[in-house]
């Protein structure tokens, strides 16, 4: 169930108020691209343009997925790894990326610091999501998951 809440592609994640538009509706896998858009998108509505666009880069069935996000000024690459925990639970270990695209060496130099912290900050939030992800697909919880971004 975890792999479920955290890395099969929905269309709306209620959790992160975040949808999903795969290309082509193929099934998710390596090289599965999609576009991603704040909020929640009407029947039959499309991505504006210039949304972000993602790719899964790595796909291990119940054991790893990793996405690639990009945005104008950066990509962030999301790894998400489960393994079995003692007692029967599932030890979820989230990894975020950030890499400037364009810009000079000087202000990326600049803005490590921060960017760092941003970073810590993204994934405290993404783990702090996982109960309500996995809640999302008991009975009483309805909806979906999605992929993981940064």
């Amino acid at each position: 169930m975890v792999w479920r809440a955290l890395a099969v592609l929905a269309p709306y994640c209620a959790v992160c108020d975040v949808s999903y538009v795969v290309a082509g509706g193929t099934s998710p896998g390596r090289g599965t691209r999609f576009v991603c858009v704040p909020g929640a998108l009407a029947d039959g509505e499309e991505p504006r343009e210039g949304a972000p666009e993602g790719e899964i880069v790595e796909w291990r069935p119940r054991r790893a997925v990793t996405t690639r996000l990009e945005l104008t000024p950066e990509t962030w690459t999301t790894r998400i790894e489960l393994d079995d925990a003692e007692g029967g639970g599932t030890r979820v270990t989230i990894t975020v990326e950030h890499s400037p695209r364009g810009g000079s060496r000087l202000v990326h130099r600049l803005q490590r610091g921060s960017m760092r912290r941003l970073v810590q900050s993204t994934v405290d939030a993404e783990l702090a999501k996982v109960p309500d992800h996995v809640a999302q697909l008991r009975p009483t919880g309805g909806g979906a998951a999605h992929p993981p971004v940064g």
